[in-house]
């Protein structure tokens, strides 16, 4: 399957940045709820969405029905059998955003890329063109 070399160093920037938002959160909270019995520790993976209580990753969504249209939803999950408050997930995901917003221009200089609020989630909007061939 052919992929646009544009389109896959657009996406390993996107898997980058993601990744380095996922060690800030493990680094401040990854223990702040026990590991699901069956998720590897933080670390133990290649892939940082793999291993840790928390997984965070974009997901595309064309956004049919969403005032925000076409982004990447901002995903995050943690990996624990324990309840997590809505406030205490709310904040995780408040950080997630603004985290997120400080690196996207480092990660995407030059393009119009921003973070808006799309009902309970957050998102990544913005040109998402792959340019010139």
């Amino acid at each position: 399957m052919y992929i646009h070399p544009k389109l896959a160093a657009f996406t390993r920037n996107l898997e980058a940045l993601f990744h380095e938002v996922d060690e800030f959160l493990e680094d401040e909270w990854g223990g702040s709820f026990p590991l699901h019995p069956n998720r590897p520790a933080r670390g133990s993976t290649e892939n940082p969405e793999m291993d840790g209580l928390f997984d965070i990753a974009p997901d595309f969504t064309a956004g049919i029905g969403s005032g925000g249209g076409r982004g990447y939803i901002i995903s995050l999950r943690a990996a624990t059998l324990e309840a997590i408050s809505s406030a205490q997930f709310e904040f995780l995901m408040e950080t997630a955003a603004a985290l997120v917003v400080k690196k996207l221009p480092a990660y995407f200089p030059g393009r119009s890329l921003k973070v808006i609020r799309d009902g309970r989630r957050f998102k990544i909007v913005g040109d998402f063109s792959l340019g010139e061939a």
